[in-house]
C-alpha cells in the first residue's frame, strides 16, 4: 500500500490510501485543486480515485466534500448524522451520491475492506478508519478524543499508522488559549497528545512498520517537538514521520 498525507491540521486535512487499482481520499478539508495538484506531484490522478470517506463534520474535514464530489465524481461514504452535522456548518452545495454507513460497518472496495471505528471526539458522529488489503492493515488514526477502549488492540493489529499527536502539554498549559478551549483540548472529546500518541505508538511497535504524525496544532505543538517526543518512547531507529500542515508527505509505503 502507499500513503500520502495532503494536508493535516486544523486548516485542513487530506489522507490518500492506494492498493493495487483502489484508491481511496480520507476527508476533504482542502481544496479541490489542492488535492489534485499534489497528488499529481506525488504521480497520482485524483480523478481515479475510488471513493472519498469523511471521517467526521468538522469543517477542516468535510468542507470541501462537495467540491470532491462534483468536480471529480467521487462517491462519498459518510454517516447520516455527519452529513447532516456537515450540512449545517459548511456549505456543502449539491450532492447527488451518498452512500452511508453507520459507524462500526465495515467497507469494501474490491480486495480493500474499510473498518469504521466510533471515536469519542466531538464531531457528531466521528469515525477513524483502519484500511486492509488482505496482506497490509493501516491505521487513519485522527480526532481520537482520547484513547478509548480497544484503540490499543488496534494499533497491535496495525502495519502503519497515521496517528493524530496534537499538542505539547507544557506549550498548551502555558499558552494563549482560554481555559475552556485548553479543557476541551485534553478532555476525553478532544485530542491526543504527543505524550498520549506515543504511547499508543509503542502499543503496535512489534508489528508497525512506520507511524506519521499528523493533527499537529500550530499554536502548541511544532514537528520537532512531536518527533522527540516520540523518539522518548519508540527509539532512534522507528520510521517516525511528521504531516506538514501545509503541505503533502513523501510516499509513504507499506511493504
Amino acid at each position: 500500500m502507499e500513503v500520502i498525507s495532503l494536508q493535516s491540521g486544523s486548516s485542513g486535512n487530506c489522507f490518500f490510501i492506494r492498493s493495487q487499482s483502489v484508491q481511496l481520499l480520507i476527508d476533504a478539508g482542502i481544496s479541490g485543486a489542492t488535492a489534485e495538484n499534489r497528488l499529481r506531484d506525488c504521480g497520482f490522478e485524483i480523478r481515479k480515485s475510488t471513493a472519498l470517506l469523511i471521517t467526521h463534520d468538522h469543517r477542516d474535514h468535510a468542507q470541501n466534500m462537495g467540491v470532491f464530489h462534483r468536480k471529480y465524481r467521487l462517491p462519498i461514504y459518510i454517516t447520516g448524522k455527519t452529513y447532516q452535522a456537515a450540512r449545517r456548518s459548511c456549505n456543502l452545495g449539491k450532492v447527488e451520491k451518498l452512500n452511508w454507513f453507520t459507524a462500526g460497518d465495515t467497507l469494501t472496495f474490491q480486495h480493500v475492506s474499510v473498518h469504521t471505528i466510533p471515536t469519542p471526539h466531538d464531531g457528531v458522529d466521528g469515525v477513524a478508519f483502519v484500511i486492509d488489503d488482505g496482506r497490509r492493515r493501516v491505521g487513519i488514526l485522527s480526532d481520537l478524543g482520547h484513547a478509548f477502549d480497544g484503540l490499543r488492540d488496534v494499533l497491535r493489529s496495525l502495519d502503519a499508522v497515521v496517528i493524530e499527536s496534537n499538542y505539547d502539554d507544557e506549550l498548551l498549559e502555558n499558552g494563549p488559549y482560554p481555559e475552556g478551549l485548553k479543557a476541551r483540548i485534553r478532555g476525553p472529546q478532544g485530542h491526543l497528545s504527543n505524550r498520549e500518541a506515543a504511547q499508543l505508538v509503542c502499543e503496535g511497535i512489534e508489528r508497525l512498520q512506520w507511524a506519521c504524525l499528523c493533527h499537529l496544532s500550530g499554536e502548541n505543538n511544532f514537528p520537532e517537538l512531536a518527533e522527540t517526543t516520540h523518539r522518548a518512547f519508540v527509539g532512534p531507529h522507528f520510521p517516525v514521520h511528521v504531516a506538514p500542515r501545509y503541505d503533502a508527505t513523501q510516499v509513504l509505503k507499506v511493504h
